[in-house]
């Protein structure tokens, strides 16, 4: 044994090492060593999933071996809750690799380990792989992966789903981050690809594919009837539907199927220790056998008490969990270490490690020398002195302290890199430092120094999903929902049609209307169709076919409109008078700083950006809105634009509505330019009278780059050098004088407006034009929606929520919106869960006392904040997942979706439980809120819900009374339709008319089957989705996107999907020449002319005087043709080369 160790490994059987005295970050750092020795597997297990993590994290720094988590399911025991999708996959990941891991560290709870597990064997014979050239027929494989537990889909979402194309097929395979496209030839798999982020777009090639099983479980079914079988044995059987047995029987797997897992083997479930490989080393921290007790009561309470519901009887324990005694008896088998804190009696396997703790050297800013206590035991210490902190914000906070003592220290990116006496810098996760005497080396971690807010910094990677989903179009339309038809009024959508006329098939939208009056409306006319949104569904009107209520209140609406559009063109005049800055852009030093942003950019943050920069270098003043969901990178927008304006030597100021935020703000903008000269400074009521009055004095002489602050921020006082930009986050949050301010400041600076959820009169000012509006629609990377349960309040449900939370190392939002009462709410929730840790923040404590319990709720001193709506617009807590919202009737859409979003800032499944009192007492305005609010938990649906508070509350707040009741006569959509369409024909110069609209339809009949068939898209509001954008493209570019986008999505287009863009194609050039109608057939056709069409009448004389056989008059409007297009694919041809021809024979009006 090296001199450099002073104790060996065990390697026999039973064989056991204690190490005691490790105190602080000694625990990783032996961890991390211990690993490094060992020549084989390394199992550390903690006294609970909370340890687990945070040792994760911390192990990482100190070694560059794989160091993987084993992850619970992160459920109660005998939960009514199944384990999320990711998390399946990263157990089973882990569960057939196994075996075959060779070194390294795997980090699980005792909680974890206990938990019995499906047979590796199970794993083999399901996991398929699949290379390039393997013979599979693309029917074969969809089975195989139905057998497996995977789930067929028409838009993947999670792990286990899959979609199924005629030449190819999408899957998102468990243990996988990535979703993949399997492209067949014949019954060949031809190639294998990685899709983008948005599954439209293929990135790269690999050569094979495993797929893994989609449940811990088989469910072919065999199996099933196995379960059958097996649950007879052990209950009766039940004929409710509800009941486990008929909903597994039926090939349903309930909500927490996982606690029946053993139905579904022949053989008992096989602990974890069955899948370690023979040489692995056991680590063992904490208090393992209290845990293991205590979690094994906890087990048999539960069972106790559920065990009485007939509809879900359940499995003793045993079958499912290892008891405490068979876990400590399974133990021995193993070489073990275990890991105290205490000193422990030196014996031959008992030693105690050269570990300390540091003594107090915590910064005392109220004192003469707040660094005295560092500075006197850096003067006292002998050897390395390694500084750690989370982030590159953070060291230069860091610097800053040190330089006042006079330390210079250098930058080092492992511990090894520590040689010799001096100061050094190291970026990590540890939370509390120590000495290690034997090696000379002192570590000391932030929280030993500061007691100040760290930001999280923790997304790795991102994944876009559709942004259909933000305005709600068509992609979710359902039967029974009003829609609005330009010509005929508000109508009812009853679905999507087939019909076959004259031997040619061809989709129709189905419409009820008043006396049972039905509407088919072919496809090329959904540009037609709007959906209704105004009013609630059941106030919306329903018009009568050919009736006259309709078109007087579109032509009354119309007449408002053009009012309001000669308006909206005085404002874009009054704005472009505005002389702006034109903001040079320096490109090698701007890249320089995009290079230091961890994360790949998404698309649609590259939009924003780049309509930030193109917005920022006119000489205009800039006015964006950026709408993004929280979480989705708005402030990383927000970044660039200041980082162009500082060094355009301009001042920025980030205004924020809450204290909180603009710490987070301030931590976040130091990290992000801890690398460049700027000056960042942070004005809050968190400052002191003297700190406030040096910052401002800074700013008034230019010295202060970026301010960030809140609405002291606006005070006539604040002097600025230069202001150039403007942020201002969560608008809406701010007071009617505070917003009359910004309106002031938006004369001379630009302005860029951040929102999760806009207000509608903000989203209204945006989509007018009157503010410029980007979208950003893609969450972070494994990142889950929230799931959202609105229920009547009930402490049991209060109780499981909780401990649901805390039992896998998560923290807890409690929000009860009255302070008189929040101290007896608090007090009855210690009653009722007596493990949790909880304490009180509101927005009426004193600011050092609510900034302390912020800063002690971040660093997890405790587990159950409750709380009033002061963490609305909070700071980011990635191990907070749970919210339970008391009162959640009295909170209006926009609100509620921000304190939901205060949760789920991880890739942990997060929950917001919303609690009301009896539907009695709660108002119908309310219901729906929170019905909209639960139904509504795909990521980034801020928007969506800003149109439903619309729906909600009807369009008077929106555009004044004097337009809602026009707007609830036709509609939101239709209303902006028409709007738009005036704006753009008084730009132009003409007067607005509806002809204009209705006039513009072609009708285009070629004979020729052409729609997009179900066996090509599948999934009935996707096919609807793409009818509009087809029907509504107003260019050849959009169409050709759109076509690029189908072959992605759906692979090779059939032929009738071709006609179908053939076809639109053809009505844009038809609409240039003017054209009202073209006809073709086998043996000819005829096209019509509007009354202005810009036909030049001389080359179309001259073509019926080339060809009299061919052409003939038929009126002042209307030619026919004799030809042979017998031939489909030649018809089309014809006719596009034909109105190619008129297209370059128009003449000018």
């Amino acid at each position: 044994m090296p001199e450099l160790y002073c104790y060996d490994l065990p390697s026999r059987k039973g064989d056991q090492r204690k190490l005691g005295q490790l105190t602080g970050s000694a625990y990783a750092i032996e961890c991390a060593e211990i690993a490094e020795r060992h020549h084989g597997l390394v199992i550390l297990i903690t006294q609970d999933i909370k340890h687990a993590r945070r040792l994760q994290e911390e192990v990482k720094q100190f070694t560059n071996q794989p160091v993987n988590r084993f992850p619970d399911w992160e459920t109660l025991p005998f939960d009514r809750f199944s384990p999320d999708q990711a998390t399946i996959s990263a157990r089973l990941t882990t569960l057939y690799n196994l075996p075959m891991f060779k070194s390294g560290i795997l980090i699980l709870s005792v909680h974890t380990l206990m938990q019995r597990v499906c047979p590796h064997h199970f794993l083999c014979i399901s996991a398929l792989c699949v290379k390039k050239g393997l013979k599979i027929s693309r029917m074969q494989l969809r089975l195989h992966l139905k057998k497996s537990g995977y789930r067929s889909v028409h838009h993947i979402v999670e792990h286990g789903d899959f979609s199924n194309y005629d030449t190819f097929l999408d899957i998102f395979p468990m243990g996988k981050d990535q979703t993949y496209r399997i492209v067949f030839l014949d019954d060949q798999i031809h190639d294998i690809y990685v899709l983008d982020s948005d599954h439209k777009c293929m990135k790269k090639g690999i050569t094979a594919l495993n797929l893994l099983p989609a449940h811990e479980f088989p469910t072919h079914k065999d199996v099933i009837d196995l379960f059958l079988r097996q649950w007879r044995k052990h209950f009766d059987v039940r004929f409710e539907p509800d009941h486990i047995y008929q909903q597994v029987k039926k090939g349903t797997l309930p909500a927490g199927i996982e606690y029946w897992q053993p139905l579904f083997f022949e053989d008992p479930l096989p602990e974890f220790f069955s899948y370690l490989p023979s040489n692995a080393l056991l680590v063992i921290s904490g208090q393992l056998e209290k845990s293991s007790d205590d979690f094994w009561s906890d087990i048999n309470r539960r069972y106790e008490n559920r065990r009485v519901d007939v509809m879900r009887p359940l499995l003793a324990p045993k079958y499912l969990w290892l008891c405490s005694s068979e876990l400590l008896s399974e133990l021995q088998k193993w070489p073990r270490i275990e890991l105290q804190y205490k000193p422990l009696k030196e014996t031959r396997t008992q030693i105690n490690l050269e570990y300390s703790s540091l003594p107090d050297l915590s910064v005392r800013p109220k004192a003469q020398q707040p660094l005295d206590g560092l500075r006197r035991f850096l003067e006292s210490f002998r050897g390395s002195v390694i500084f750690s902190v989370e982030n590159e914000g953070r060291r230069e906070v860091l610097q800053e302290l040190l330089v006042r003592i006079n330390i210079q220290a250098d930058i080092i990116y492992q511990l090894s890199q520590a040689q010799g006496c001096g100061c050094y810098l190291l970026i990590g996760s540890s939370e509390k430092g120590c000495i290690d005497h034997r090696r000379q080396r002192a570590l000391i971690c932030e929280n030993d120094l500061l007691d100040d807010f760290v930001g999280y910094t923790g997304q790795d990677r991102r994944k876009a999903i559709n942004a259909d989903i933000l305005i709600p179009h068509f992609s979710d339309l359902s039967p029974g929902q009003p829609v609005v038809h330009i010509e005929h009024g508000v109508g009812r959508y009853l679905g999507l049609s087939t019909l076959e006329t004259g031997g040619i098939q061809a989709d129709y939208l189905m419409l009820a209307y008043a006396e049972n009056a039905k509407l088919y409306i072919p496809m090329p006319s959904l540009h037609l169709i709007s959906r209704y949104t105004g009013s609630s569904y059941e106030t919306a009107p329903l018009h009568r076919l050919g009736g006259s209520t309709w078109l007087r209140a579109r032509k009354k609406v119309s007449k408002k409109v053009r009012d309001a559009a000669a308006e909206l063109l005085d404002i874009y005049a009054q704005r472009a008078a505005k002389n702006g800055f034109a903001f040079k852009h320096d490109k090698k030093q701007y890249q320089l700083f995009c290079e230091s942003f961890p994360f790949k950019v998404t698309s649609d943050q590259k939009k924003a950006i780049n309509a930030v920069l193109s917005d920022m270098s006119q000489p205009l003043t800039m006015d964006r809105l950026i709408c993004g969901d929280v979480g989705f990178g708005k402030t990383e927008v927000a970044m660039r634009a200041a980082f162009l304006a500082v060094f355009n030597h301009k001042q920025v100021a980030v205004l924020v509505p809450t204290t909180l935020l603009a710490q987070q703000h301030y931590d976040n903008f130091r990290d992000r330019f801890a690398n460049w000269p700027v000056c960042i400074k942070m004005l809050s009521r968190f400052r002191t009278d003297r700190e406030r009055d040096q910052v401002l004095k800074e700013t008034r002489e230019g010295k202060v780059d970026i301010l960030i602050g809140t609405h002291q921020l606006l005070q006539n006082k604040i002097k600025w050098y230069d202001l150039g930009l403007l942020v201002v986050d969560e608008e809406h949050r701010f007071g009617v004088r505070h917003k009359e301010r910004i309106k002031v400041m938006r004369t001379d600076v630009d302005i860029l407006t951040l929102t999760a959820t806009p207000i509608p009169r903000t989203l209204n000012m945006a989509v007018h034009g009157m503010r410029d509006l980007s979208i950003i629609s893609t969450p972070p990377a494994r990142r889950l929606a929230v799931k959202t349960f609105v229920r009547q309040y009930d402490q049991k449900i209060i109780g499981e929520a909780i401990l649901r939370e805390i039992l896998r190392g998560g923290q807890v939002y409690y929000l009860y919106n009255d302070v008189e009462n929040i101290e007896k709410v608090t007090k009855e929730l210690s009653e009722l869960v007596p493990t949790a840790r909880i304490a009180l923040g509101h927005g009426q404590m004193n600011e050092r006392e609510l900034e302390r319990v912020m800063n002690d709720f971040y660093h997890q001193r405790f587990n159950v904040l409750v709380c009033t709506t002061i963490i609305e617009t909070g700071i980011d807590i990635p191990t907070a997942n749970t919210i339970i919202i008391e009162g959640a009737d009295r909170f209006g859409l926009a609100q509620l979706h921000q304190l939901r979003g205060r949760v789920g800032r991880s890739h942990h499944q997060a929950y917001a439980w919303l609690l009301t009192p009896h539907p009695k007492v709660m108002t119908i305005n309310a219901q729906k809120r929170l019905e909209a609010i639960s139904s509504l938990e795909d990521l980034g649906v801020g928007l969506s819900l800003a149109t439903h508070d619309l729906e909600i509350r009807g369009a008077g707040e929106l555009l004044g009374e004097g337009q809602s009741g026009q707007i609830d006569s036709i509609g939101f959509s239709l209303y902006m339709e028409l709007l738009e369409h005036a704006v753009d024909s008084l730009k132009s110069g003409r007067e607005p008319t509806l002809e204009d609209l209705t006039s513009s339809q072609i009708n285009i009949d070629l004979k020729i089957p052409s729609f997009l068939p179900d066996s090509f898209i599948p999934d009935v509001n996707t096919r609807l989705e793409f009818y509009k954008r087809i029907a509504s493209a107003k260019n050849y570019s959009t169409l050709n996107a759109i076509k690029t986008e189908l072959i992605h999505r759906f692979g090779l287009m059939p032929d009738p999907a071709h006609a179908l863009l053939d076809t639109a194609s053809l009505r844009l050039s038809s609409q240039i020449i003017g054209v009202k109608k073209i006809e073709a057939h086998e043996t000819g056709g005829l096209i019509e002319f509007n009354e202005n069409n810009k036909i030049n009448a001389t080359w179309l004389l001259g073509l019926l005087q080339k060809e009299p056989q061919c052409w003939f008059l038929d009126g002042s409007k209307r030619i026919r043709f004799v030809y042979d297009l017998s031939e489909r694919i030649v018809r089309i041809q014809w006719i596009s080369n034909l109105i190619e021809q008129m297209r370059n024979n128009i003449v000018s009006i």
